[in-house]
């Protein structure tokens, strides 16, 4: 979609840098870019990272994060906006004053403060800030499962089914986000090998302090799932950014992920959990293979 200048629509991300390029920064340019939206940023970490492990995290300074923010606000037509990784108290602070004072459009936040293996890797401090000063200017939230019980405040043991999953969207909804989605990608079940008792469907719960609404997506058995929710958040922001209202930006969204998910089953990039395919690689033919106009004569 191209604005009525000619120009792309302009997107936002605050979140850290991903050195083996599967999520972060790095993933929220591939999709905003697959889906048409040119994307600004403002790094709030650099990573030295790869499909098995993170290595090292080196967090910016927040006074480097909020001039980064402001040189990309003050030049640039952001339409949206979203968080990744924000790292720090203090950065998340910084971005919630921000918010406050209307600075940053239609605000997507995906609350990355827990680890896959589980591990809280914030600051009591900085979850609470998340929850006081940074989600009551969220237009919408989008935590997985142990995110949602960090911020619902509820035991993550408990967030089990689309129930609690429910519960868990009321209780940050009170907190002030307008839409909250739970991702449910961490449900029993959804990331073991196919067999018995392995679900066919993976359920979201969308929430507007109104509606409750459950999405079903079909479950891609794939190992490659590195960078998943930024993938999700960032195709948000984009869709939002060209228009888009919030259930459709949400389902879109979905849909894109779950392609890009399917795309990437094969790739065995890495020895870990690898990338999606964000641009649809794998099913165009691969460089070379096709012949050139004229081959041949």
């Amino acid at each position: 979609m191209m604005t009525t200048a000619g120009n792309p629509p302009v997107a936002l991300t605050i979140a850290g840098s991903d050195s083996g390029a599967g999520a972060g920064i790095q993933t929220d340019l591939k999709t905003m870019s697959a889906l048409g939206v040119f994307a600004t940023t403002a790094i709030t970490a650099v990573t030295a990272q790869n499909t098995t492990e993170v290595v090292l995290v080196h967090h910016v300074p927040v006074e480097v994060v909020e001039a980064e923010i402001t040189a990309v606000l003050t030049d640039l037509p952001v339409a949206a906006v979203k968080t990744g990784m924000l790292g720090t108290t203090e950065v998340v602070r910084a971005v919630a004053r921000r918010a406050a004072a209307g600075d940053l459009p239609l605000l997507v936040v995906d609350p990355v403060m827990v680890a896959s293996n589980g591990r809280v890797f914030l600051p009591e401090e900085a979850v609470e800030a998340y929850r006081v000063e940074l989600l009551p200017h969220a237009l919408i939230t989008t935590p997985n499962l142990w995110e949602a019980a960090l911020l619902a405040g509820v035991d993550p043991s408990s967030v089990g089914d689309v129930d609690a999953m429910a519960d868990a969207a009321r209780r940050i909804h009170r907190l002030g986000p307008a839409w909250v989605l739970v991702k449910g990608g961490h449900l029993p079940g959804v990331e073991s090998p196919v067999g018995a008792g392995t679900p066919k469907l993976v359920p979201d719960v969308l929430f507007d302090g109104e509606r409750l609404t459950v999405l079903e997506g079909e479950r891609i058995d794939t190992p490659n799932t590195h960078g998943t929710g930024c993938s999700l958040s960032a195709a948000i922001a984009a869709l939002l950014a060209s228009g888009s209202d919030v259930p459709v930006a949400v389902a879109s969204a979905t849909e894109f992920v779950s392609a890009a998910l399917a795309g990437g089953r094969e790739w065995r990039l890495g020895r870990g959990h690898g990338p999606l395919d964000h641009f649809g690689w794998s099913a165009r033919p691969r460089a070379g293979t096709t012949a050139h106009p004229g081959a041949g004569t």
